[in-house]
């Protein structure tokens, strides 16, 4: 069940969701609402109090070297969060070689820290899984996996590849707890699926919820992050009309603009119909021939089910042996599915609204990079 927080605050805060005392905690919302900064502080804290390192995960090595990994901690350090947590004794986090260490400044401003053993964290990157397995990082006690969410290309396996990871670093432990954080800039996530969070679309703002695994001890608790309540006072640099913009200001979904319906038909003018089964929906594709006698395809969802599974094409991520399914739209093995990819290839594809828009955008993605 989902619960409302009620926490009235300018920036996150991780109080509502380690209430819940899970191992794995999802968290996502708008951007720079200080999601980030509150792990970052967790994991700081965890350094001073029982020793913990924090393990800092991104999807690419260009994330976790030089000049980005050296920002990560820059916000607190600013607001001299190690100086308070530490009563003093340092001053900051310095960053050196994928490992981050508690440092103090001389009075030329030089960073001094020593490197055996003021150790705060260590980076990983998820394309570069492999060149960590015979490592063992037995202090690390916090895991923060930043931006999980992308408009972008997910890695191929990501999810086992974050799962590998973890594996490196929890070894035969039990004493280490898991940040998984994100904006809201697209609503298909392999890691959903793989992880059964089967009900993040239908999240309010402000809510948690709790997924447990059978008789395990594993418990995923999952944060769609409340809008600040005081807005932001530079919220009126995004006040154009642009409803993508509203992922900023309020941590609503990001949604592209798609091609909507261009002019209504009767059933008589559909001269094909083939369905898309994508993220667990099933959507209707319908090839329509308009008043002038132009082809286009439209795409709605399809809430009833399918008819018939061993005649109707279908496509889908899932294999198959069955000549009438297909993984990917854009590789066709027929005429009929070479004259489908024709339609998306030339932009002659029209949806329902935005959301289905934006997953057949999703699915397109994984067909165009070559991993189906």
């Amino acid at each position: 069940m989902s619960k409302k927080t009620t926490n009235k605050q300018n920036f996150y805060s991780l109080q509502n969701i380690l209430n819940k005392n899970a191992v794995y905690n999802v968290i996502f919302g708008e951007r720079s609402n200080g999601k980030t900064y509150s792990v970052l502080k967790y994991g700081i804290e965890q350094y001073f109090n029982n020793g913990g390192q924090i393990a800092i995960v991104r999807r690419w090595k260009e994330d976790i070297i030089g000049r980005r990994a050296s920002d990560i901690f820059a916000a607190l350090n600013e607001n001299k969060e190690v100086e308070k947590i530490s009563g003093g004794r340092y001053k900051g986090i310095t960053y050196f070689a994928g490992k981050f260490y508690v440092c103090d400044y001389d009075e030329n401003g030089k960073t001094i820290y020593n490197l055996d053993s003021d150790c705060i964290g260590h980076c990983f990157a998820l394309s570069e899984t492999e060149h960590n397995k015979s490592i063992s990082y037995p202090r690390i006690t916090t895991i923060l996996f930043d931006e999980f969410l992308t408009k972008h290309v997910y890695l191929q396996d990501e999810f086992v590849l974050f799962m590998n990871t973890v594996s490196t670093i929890v070894r035969q432990r039990v004493n280490v707890k898991i940040f998984m954080l994100g904006n809201t800039v697209n609503k298909y996530c392999p890691y959903f699926e793989e992880m059964g969070l089967n009900h993040i679309k239908e999240m309010k703002q402000g809510s948690i919820d709790i997924y447990t695994y059978g008789n395990s001890d594993l418990k995923v608790a999952v944060e769609y992050c409340a809008t600040l309540v005081k807005q932001k006072k530079n919220n009126f640099y995004f006040a154009f009309n642009n409803p993508k913009l509203e992922m900023i200001t309020s941590g609503a979904w990001e949604l592209d603009i798609y091609p909507h319906l261009p002019e209504k038909y009767k059933p008589k003018q559909i001269l094909f119909t083939y369905f898309i089964l994508f993220d667990g929906l099933t959507f209707q594709c319908e090839i329509v021939s308009a008043k002038n006698g132009d082809l286009f395809t439209f795409i709605h969802e399809k809430t009833t089910e399918l008819k018939d599974t061993e005649k109707d094409l279908i496509y889908t991520l899932e294999y198959s042996y069955k000549l009438n399914y297909n993984r990917n739209v854009l590789k066709p093995i027929n005429r009929i599915q070479e004259r489908i990819a024709w339609f998306f290839k030339t932009d002659r594809v029209f949806y329902q609204n935005n959301s289905v828009g934006d997953s057949i955008h999703n699915y397109l993605k994984i067909c165009s990079k070559g991993g189906v």
